[in-house]
């Protein structure tokens, strides 16, 4: 499985690796969405799973989902919310944007891996 960590933050990229990996998870970084996308367009293997942070400065979270979303070539990435934004409406102006799954941090290892089960994405 291949994922992308969108977050701003280089400790929470560190930590989303350091979790994702007793799954076998390859995982590519981004430090916001506008170079998340950016790496998109030149990747030959998509994702299967982008972990997005919502707060970030350029294009933010809600943004690239959107523009994922708008792109057919990238619909078939499973988009993955991991915010500190716990307000029931901003969760659900994710979910109706296109995330699949919504995580609150701070979150453990096994609040990620039971999501990605539940997504299909792990064995």
């Amino acid at each position: 499985m291949l994922a992308m960590v969108v977050d701003d933050s280089r400790a929470m990229r560190a930590i989303l690796r350091r979790l994702l990996a007793p799954t076998g998870c390859e995982v590519v970084e981004a430090d916001n969405g506008r170079s998340a996308l950016e790496a998109l367009a030149t990747m030959e293997t998509m994702p299967d799973v982008a972990l997005v942070d919502w707060n970030m400065p350029e294009l933010n979270g809600l943004e690239f989902i959107g523009a994922v979303r708008a792109q057919p070539q990238l619909r078939d990435i499973t988009l993955m919310m991991v915010t500190t934004e716990s307000d029931p409406q901003q969760i659900v102006r994710a979910m109706a944007a296109g995330a699949h799954e919504y995580i609150i941090k701070p979150f453990t290892s096994d609040v990620i891996t039971d999501k990605l089960s539940l997504l299909g994405l792990l064995d």
